[in-house]
């Protein structure tokens, strides 16, 4: 009984001495938390660093609204350029905005668009009839027309006219000296139209392969031994004729280190279908603001193959994927001298030879 009550006794002080261990060190923590220093309070931002912050955050408002008008202006790009009057006469009511950075060159395509058959009955006749009328109908007016010297004497604008009427870029380019123009064109050509803008402060380029000397300044004008063509020459093959010398225009651009011709006149003597098939095609004709170009109907030219109703139609596609690139006729002639020869036939009268000249009414240099 006495070892009993020694055993409880002890078991006792023990748990009473281990509440009192724990009271202790549950009061020694309590104290320390205490003790413990409060968290650091953030350090307030002086003027000067205000001041930056409003900066860095005004930047990078900026920036992003540049942004966004970027994107809209991508978006937009189809519509009314900015700050133009349509044809109506009335205000764009676009805001104003800085011009589209253009390319240079589109994709190239494979082929053009043909057109849809004039009738069913796929013939020559009816093709040759839409044809005609299309490249004899202007689709737009110019009121001030400059053509070749002796045409202006008759009181006529002859067969290559350029227009300066204000609505289009010539005029003002004509009138701060930055215009350019290319003349291509074989052997003795007129070339009054070029010495007229030449005179007038434009950089004029004729182009002959015929010229025995590379380059060659005349009077206001650089001739040059080079002509354009609808494909570059082959490396690997050396020129037959002495001064042959051809490429595209492309590559003619590129070489001579310009962007865009203000005035493209071409007289290439039955060539001139392969090489607008080719302008259409990689897309150059974004650098023109004006094409001027004699069409020769008497026989399909060169590597235009097809019977005759088809070469008609694609003739008639081409001048169509002139107007879908937003060019318009303004100027026809037909020379009353020459043969009417249609294909090697007398269709409808029509004559062998047209001057035709459009204007670009969306080209922005």
């Amino acid at each position: 009984m006495g070892r009993e009550r020694l055993t409880w006794g002890l078991l006792l002080r023990l748990g009473i001495l281990l509440t009192a261990v724990c009271l202790c060190i549950h009061i020694y923590l309590d104290m320390e938390w205490q003790r413990a220093p409060a968290a650091p309070e953030m350090e307030r931002p002086t003027q000067s660093d205000q001041n930056r912050i409003k900066l860095v955050s005004a930047e990078a408002e900026e920036q992003d609204r540049t942004i966004k008008r970027r994107i809209s202006y991508v978006r937009t790009l189809k519509k009314n350029t900015p700050g133009r009057r349509r044809r109506d006469g009335q205000e764009d009511p676009s805001p104003a905005c800085c011009p589209p950075l253009r390319p240079h060159r589109k994709t190239p395509r494979w082929h053009i668009d043909l057109a849809p058959w004039a009738s069913d009955s796929h013939s020559l006749e009816d093709e040759a009839r839409r044809f005609l009328s299309y490249i004899t109908t202007p689709q737009v007016s110019c009121s001030s027309v400059v053509g070749n010297k002796k045409a202006a004497q008759q009181g006529t604008s002859g067969p290559w006219a350029a227009c300066l009427d204000p609505e289009y870029s010539l005029a003002h380019r004509v009138q701060s000296k930055h215009c350019r123009v290319y003349s291509f064109g074989l052997g003795e050509a007129d070339r009054s139209l070029e010495s007229t803008l030449a005179r007038a402060g434009c950089d004029v380029h004729c182009f002959d392969p015929s010229l025995k000397k590379l380059h060659l300044q005349q009077a206001e004008m650089w001739l040059h031994r080079l002509s354009v063509d609808w494909r570059d020459p082959n490396p690997a093959i050396v020129a037959q004729r002495q001064y042959g010398n051809t490429k595209k225009l492309a590559t003619i651009l590129n070489d001579f280190g310009h962007r865009q011709v203000d005035v493209l006149k071409a007289d290439m003597e039955s060539a001139e279908w392969k090489i607008l098939e080719n302008l259409i095609l990689e897309g150059v004709l974004d650098s023109v603001g004006q094409l001027l170009m004699e069409l020769h109907l008497h026989w399909a030219g060169f590597e235009v193959g097809g019977d005759d109703p088809s070469v008609v139609r694609y003739w008639f596609s081409l001048l169509k994927e002139l107007e879908h690139a937003n060019f318009r006729l303004f100027h026809y002639h037909s020379d009353p001298a020459k043969p009417h020869l249609f294909l090697h036939k007398n269709v409808l009268n029509a004559s062998s030879s047209y001057t035709l000249s459009w204007v670009n009414t969306d080209w922005k240099p």
